[in-house]
């Protein structure tokens, strides 16, 4: 595991710098550098414009530790300009290598409609507008063969130096990797300097950032569309040489006031040397129509102004939390995309894309699956697991000086974290989560089991009555055959309230409650002879059905007034069961020469999951025959 400390062999420079991959160049000259640069792009220097605009010169600088040269990247598939009389003929000849085909305006409409493969939109800030951005972002949402890209920026100037960014080559030699959270404690990787909440008490979060190159970092914290929240350090969004418009909103420092946050602790967004910058907070990088603050102030504007080839962003709120950064721990050295990584984890839990890519995606690899979308469905026993927990309780059927309820409860707290999206998306495999529940189950299993072997009148045997006094009659009954042979009905009783189980009953004329079960429990019926003498044995053919494949434990007890007389073999006995299918445990009741003949019944009853299921059946007890 890497440190989160400070590493000084990354503070110290190369001897020999490679040139910068860009040029800056005077306007005038803008038309003829592209020309040229376009014609020969491969390992020549970009040309931008950055006469008055120090913040941009800046980030040239800060480039030349981020790449090593230059390169085509393989176009998208559709491209559209958003108002290209707002932008120089030059900026519009560099973006025209990033796309196959571009659409008109008139185009633009039907986009949504018609899109396959990635779109790039191209346009400033301000023409980044709810209409028609939001049809594209829905379209190409969850769609296997569509996407969505944007290259901005507040200005011409800021839109020419993100287009230029797009030529540039990452050195390989760059691999440092980063995650500053202030929400999360996710466990570090071999490859990823991990800092949450303890790494910002003790170390100075602002060298740590500013200090290194990164190939890619993410910032996850609170904050709004100009700032992140990382402990008392804050990712700020203030572009100094932007202009005020008074007629916006701004945060305090636009009239005068000190920042919520120590000064000495900002961190500057647009001075971060990153390739990519992942900007994981709730409406990092809204619509210029959406925006909350003046753009002089907005995360994103002040990211794209940087060095970084890459920005992600957050158009609105999302719930990214534990799952989206262990997704992004997982892919973040195989070259996966991020914003396909966490909008796909994030997909169980919002209808729309939560996070923007500036910039363009990363190459398609074939050997690289595409991050399939979280749907964030537990594991379906986990789901019946928990409202029987909550069935047992919640309610009144066990006393609360019940034996079993400390381990309920305990079972309870990790099945609610387990089936939490924060532990079921990221912390464990669904493999190691359902092993782990199923050794709680059998453990509890067995406790059951033996209790009511022990005590058939313990409370849990009594919840169908108890369920069934807070239920209603479901009007689907069906006619069943008894184990006797005669017809019965099958009817369900349905619970009135969210604690009460569901109970599945047979009812026979001849032998009154057959069997009792709760809905994806297991099936039961008993078969014996009607009669057994005196001293004799009564044998009894359980037939099982489980629920599922697993461990089922039974038992078979007779009246507490009758134990006395009686030997149980087995008393209980544990079965594998499967699913769906019939299969049969043997047992022998052996009864006293002395047992008083008269009627009787017996019970046999399955455990599985925490659901006891029973089966009565009634014989009788007659005199030896000489």
């Amino acid at each position: 595991m890497q440190s989160a400390g400070t590493d000084q062999r990354h503070l110290t420079r190369r001897p020999h710098q490679p040139p910068s991959v860009f040029r800056p160049v005077p306007p005038g000259e803008l038309d003829d550098a592209v020309a040229a640069f376009l014609r020969a792009p491969e390992n020549t220097p970009v040309p931008v414009v950055v006469e008055g605009r120090a913040d941009l010169a800046h980030s040239v600088g800060l480039a030349a530790r981020l790449y090593d040269g230059t390169l085509r990247p393989e176009p998208v598939d559709h491209g559209v300009v958003l108002g290209p009389e707002d932008l120089p003929p030059a900026a519009l000849a560099l973006a025209r290598p990033l796309a196959r085909t571009w659409l008109t305006l008139d185009e633009l409409e039907r986009l949504p409609r018609e899109c396959r493969g990635t779109a790039l939109l191209v346009a400033t800030y301000d023409r980044l507008r709810l209409d028609p951005v939001r049809a594209l972002l829905l379209a190409t949402y969850r769609a296997e063969d569509a996407g969505l890209c944007v290259l901005s920026g507040r200005d011409a100037d800021s839109l020419l130096w993100n287009v230029a960014k797009q030529y540039a080559r990452t050195d390989s030699a760059l691999t440092r990797l980063g995650l500053f959270t202030d929400t999360d404690r996710p466990t570090p990787t071999d490859d990823v300097r991990v800092y949450d909440d303890r790494s910002f008490e003790r170390l100075d979060i602002q060298s740590e950032i500013l200090a290194h190159p990164w190939r890619k970092l993410v910032f996850q914290g609170h904050g709004k569309d100009d700032s992140i929240n990382l402990g008392e350090f804050t990712i700020c969004g203030l572009s100094a040489l932007a202009p005020r418009d008074d007629r916006l909103l701004g945060p305090r420092c636009a009239y005068g006031l000190p920042c919520y946050k120590p000064e000495d602790k900002l961190v500057p967004l647009n001075r971060v040397a990153a390739a990519e910058v992942v900007l994981s907070a709730c409406n990092s990088g809204p619509l210029a129509d959406l925006a909350l603050y003046d753009p002089r102030y907005q995360l994103l504007l002040n990211a794209l102004d940087g060095p970084a080839r890459t920005v992600v962003s957050a158009v609105s709120v999302h719930d990214s939390d534990r799952p989206e950064n262990v997704a992004w721990l997982r892919t973040a050295t195989t070259g996966a995309d991020s914003v396909d990584t966490l909008n796909a984890s994030l997909a169980g839990s919002h209808p729309y894309p939560a996070f923007m890519r500036f910039g363009m995606p990363a190459p398609a690899d074939p050997s690289r699956p595409a991050p399939r979308p979280s749907d964030h469905r537990p594991d379906e026993l986990l789901l019946t697991v928990g409202h029987r927990l909550t069935a047992l309780l919640a309610g009144e059927l066990l006393p609360h000086n019940h034996a079993l309820r400390p381990r309920l409860a305990k079972l309870a707290r990790k099945t609610d974290q387990w089936v939490a999206r924060p532990t079921h998306a990221a912390d464990e495999s669904p493999a190691a989560i359902r092993a782990s529940l199923e050794a709680d189950l059998q453990s509890l299993d067995h406790v059951i089991a033996r209790q009511v072997a022990d005590n058939p009148e313990t409370e849990l045997m009594n919840y169908p009555a108890h369920f069934g006094d807070r239920s209603r009659l479901d009007e689907d009954v069906r006619e069943v055959v008894c184990h006797c042979g005669r017809p019965a009905q099958r009817f369900v009783r349905r619970g009135l309230l969210p604690h009460v189980l569901d109970t599945v009953c047979v009812v026979c004329m001849r032998c009154g409650d057959v069997t009792f079960r709760v809905p994806d429990a297991p099936e039961l019926l008993a078969y014996a002879a009607d009669e057994v003498e005196q001293g004799g044995v009564l044998e009894v053919r359980a037939e099982l059905t489980a629920a599922r494949p697993g461990p089922v434990r039974l038992g078979l007890f007779v009246p507490t007034y009758l134990r006395e007389d009686t030997t149980v073999e087995p008393a209980l006995t544990k079965v594998k069961g499967t699913d769906r299918a019939a299969g049969d445990v043997t047992f022998r009741v052996r009864f006293a020469p002395d047992t008083a003949p008269q009627a009787y019944y017996f019970t046999v009853f399955a455990v599985q999951d925490l659901a006891v299921s029973t089966a009565r059946r009634h014989f009788g007890v007659v005199p030896r025959r000489s």
